[in-house]
């Protein structure tokens, strides 16, 4: 990983001129080093095969003879399919070729021909994509071809034979990063015969071997750079070190109208041991839905208003921020704590009137939307940021209000539960606190699929809920028809069940309207004044409405399965039992297996791995935003126990002297060094 190769243009490579360089760049591949990292993503395999022993649909080459005089038959201009038939011993089949007629007088009787396509063995034939004639000229029959993700006019062959060329050229020069140590740790090959055998490996098990290297690099540079930034965080004592008041701290958890869940006690001692410290606290907290984040959230701020400082908690809507800002003063009002709410719908006079309050440091803590981080907004002693729901706010958007106070502590909640391997890595540079346990008298939500053949029965569950007092969500896909996708939509379904309950009050909500509109709708369901709420997953991250007991979703199988995890947790929130009923299309392979997840448990860690399993890690978290890293070989499901191996390496390692003065680790100095881990700057 030295500059050497990074900062030789591609052009060095022979073969690589006129347009060539251009097109290369669209690939993101300006020097020799990053045409050599651009790893193929699977190989074609060129061994020959033995036709008794293959399956109907295989991907084949085989070597025979041709036995007939080719067929062909034109269908207009250009357009043919051209038969052949071959001796395979010991079959004898028919080879077919679509479009490539040029080669008939090729195939005369008695040639040998190598040739590689798809298997039919009902019929006995061969539908013919490549082709040799074995002695004339070179020949991949036996080996393992590199498949490589190109565009344009970049062809496959073009691509092989150059970074073929740049092996050559420059193969010795592929500097080794990883210390002595770690490679006879794990018996991982060197990286320059790693790189080589990744592009050109002379059998899987060479291919296997050599990618397993540079997954553990590429695992093991990344928890590097976040263990170094941690390990240099922590020695920074620039954070605030809170004189936390343990017996009052104590006291006001003892007089909590609940109890705590051992969970929660465990993760609240975490929290207030960071406090405590003099570097600043960068802390994930994770909980499946309704599990007491908040409270969690409310004891740590609390602690910091009771050692002198001021508190923000950031929330993604409006409704959500009066929410828990309701919730903070019932629990604060004895104390006098002082709470005010920031929020972008304020008037211009009690907007002055919070800002002034907060700059004096009248107010102790302040619950706000994205109006938190606006340039006029400032603290008086700002000790802590608590963000709710991690993955509505950008990194951007959490460093600004990071920077208003003097490097505050941060604690960022999220209701997505996410497996702890992925956990670790996504949010490498946080420390990572899980709740798992519900509160106790929680009653688990039952949850039914059902077919669209039953929308009677689910409308007679709705109007029994409704009749006894509780309230009901309905959950379309889209908010308004469409010609290309045939799923329900929130108007006609709202106009459907005005239809169908005219006794009762049926509101609706959807991400076109105006943020007022919404929160107003929201409000009303809130309060009872709705009794039915049709909605598109705007209210997936909503309010707390303890009377809604029934959440509906129509066309299930189009939903993923932690956003359907996270619409049933917006009931189950009452003392009354609560149901979920998916409706869905039986036929949809995927979504049937996300409706069996979603039947057979309410875990939403269980939930969080069969999702991964069934979308991967890039659309588990949906937007680049997240911070999951964009691994080019390693991949967060299948490679997690190299990806724990990595953090444990990487993390004893930066805390031994001798890895900041041994020449062994010079690579590993000079990369934390070219990625700026030792700038003051925050990874933020």
């Amino acid at each position: 990983m030295t500059l050497d190769l990074y900062s030789l243009p591609v052009t060095k490579v022979s073969g690589v001129k006129g347009k060539k360089p251009e097109e290369l760049l669209a690939l993101g591949i300006s020097s020799v080093g990053e045409l050599l990292d651009y790893y193929p993503f699977r190989y074609e395999d060129y061994t020959l095969r033995d036709l008794t022993q293959v399956k109907d649909g295989d991907r084949i080459t085989v070597q025979g003879t041709v036995a007939g005089v080719p067929q062909v038959q034109m269908y207009g201009r250009t357009k043919s399919r051209m038969t052949c038939k071959i001796v395979v011993d010991p079959l004898f089949i028919t080879a077919v070729w679509f479009n490539r007629h040029f080669l008939k007088d090729k195939l005369t009787a008695g040639t040998d021909i190598v040739l590689t396509g798809k298997w039919d063995q009902k019929r006995l034939h061969l539908n013919v994509t490549e082709v040799e004639f074995p002695g004339r000229g070179t020949s991949q029959t036996g080996t393992l071809q590199p498949v490589y993700s190109v565009t344009g006019s970049i062809t496959q062959k073009w691509f092989r034979q150059t970074t073929k060329q740049a092996l050559l050229q420059f193969g010795d020069l592929i500097p080794e990063v990883l210390p002595g140590k770690l490679l006879r740790k794990y018996n991982l090959l060197p990286r320059k015969q790693a790189v080589a055998l990744l592009h050109l490996p002379g059998s899987m098990e060479q291919g296997q071997r050599a990618r397993r290297r540079m997954v553990y690099e590429e695992l093991f540079l990344f928890q590097l750079k976040m263990q170094a930034y941690r390990t240099l965080n922590h020695e920074r004592a620039d954070g605030v070190a809170h004189p936390v008041d343990l017996p009052a701290v104590r006291a006001f958890v003892r007089a909590l109208p609940f109890t705590l869940t051992a969970s929660q006690k465990n993760v609240l001692a975490e929290i207030l041991h960071d406090l405590q410290q003099p570097f600043c606290m960068n802390r994930l907290l994770q909980g499946d839905v309704g599990a007491g984040k908040t409270v969690v959230a409310a004891v740590a701020l609390f602690a910091v208003v009771k050692a002198g400082y001021q508190g923000a908690l950031m929330v993604p809507t409006e409704i959500l921020a009066e929410q828990h800002k309701r919730s903070l003063d019932r629990l604060f009002e004895p104390y006098g704590i002082q709470t005010a709410l920031l929020t972008g719908s304020l008037t211009e006079r009690t907007r002055r009137e919070v800002l002034g309050s907060l700059q004096m440091g009248m107010v102790d803590i302040v619950v706000g939307t994205h109006a938190l981080i606006q340039e006029d907004v400032f603290f008086r002693r700002l000790g802590l940021v608590v963000t709710d729901e991690q993955h509505r706010f950008g990194v951007q958007q959490r460093s600004i209000l990071r920077r208003k106070g003097m490097n505050p502590d941060v604690l960022t909640m999220t209701a997505t539960p996410i497996p702890r391997t992925l956990a670790i890595t996504a949010f490498g540079d946080m420390d990572v606190s899980t709740l798992r346990e519900l509160p106790k008298g929680r009653k688990p939500i039952q949850t039914y699929a059902v077919t669209h053949n039953m929308l009677e029965r689910v409308l007679g569950f709705i109007r029994r809920e409704v009749a006894e007092g509780r309230q009901a969500y309905v959950i379309c896909p889209l908010i308004e028809e469409s010609e290309k996708l045939d799923v329900q939509n929130a108007i006609d379904v709202h106009a459907q069940l005005q239809f169908a309950f005219p006794e009762y009050k049926v509101g609706l909500l959807h991400g076109r309207m105006a943020p007022a509109e919404k929160d107003d709708v929201m409000r009303e369901f809130s309060q009872g004044r709705l009794h039915v709420l049709v909605s598109t997953t705007v209210i997936e991250v909503g309010v707390d409405v303890p009377n809604a007991t029934l959440m509906v979703v129509y066309d299930a199988d189009r939903f993923g399965l932690s956003q359907l995890h996270q619409l049933r947790g917006r009931v189950g929130r009452g003392e009354h039992q609560s149901y979920c009923v998916l409706i869905a299309d039986p036929k949809n392979e995927v979504g049937k297996e996300r409706l069996k997840a979603m039947t057979d448990t309410n875990d939403g860690f269980e939930i969080a791995r069969r999702d991964l399993e069934l979308r991967g890690p890039g659309d588990f978290f949906g937007t680049k935003q997240s911070g999951v890293p964009d691994f080019r070989l390693a991949d967060m499901v299948t490679d997690f126990e190299v990806m724990e191996q990595a953090r444990d390496d990487a993390a004893g390692l930066v805390k031994q002297p001798d890895f900041w003065t041994e020449a062994d680790y010079v690579p590993l100095r000079h990369y934390l060094q070219r990625e700026h881990i030792f700038d003051s700057e925050m990874l933020d």
